[in-house]
């Protein structure tokens, strides 16, 4: 099974449209990756589908959205609410 990381890093990928080895954990999503704060909103939302589950789903608030800024933040955050590798 994939790590957090590496989860984050795909989803990332794929939502900036970036490559997988340009990503790394400090990465920036607006600074390293040029994403828009519409971009940003929409890998929080793909986080928090791809982490949540029917039975306990995964709500980032946008307060802490805010505080998401980097691939690791994004792993600290869900590994901070109980997801793990």
């Amino acid at each position: 099974m994939a790590t957090v990381f590496e989860r984050v890093r795909d989803i990332t990928a794929d939502k900036l449209s970036v490559d997988i080895e340009e990503i790394n954990s400090e990465s920036s999503f607006t600074e390293d990756l040029n994403a828009d704060s519409l971009d940003v909103v929409e890998l929080i939302m793909a986080i928090e589908e791809e982490f949540g589950s029917g039975d306990q789903p995964l709500e980032i608030s946008d307060e802490d959205a805010e505080g998401i800024r980097t691939v690791s933040d994004a792993v600290t955050y869900l590994k901070d609410h109980g997801v793990s590798d």
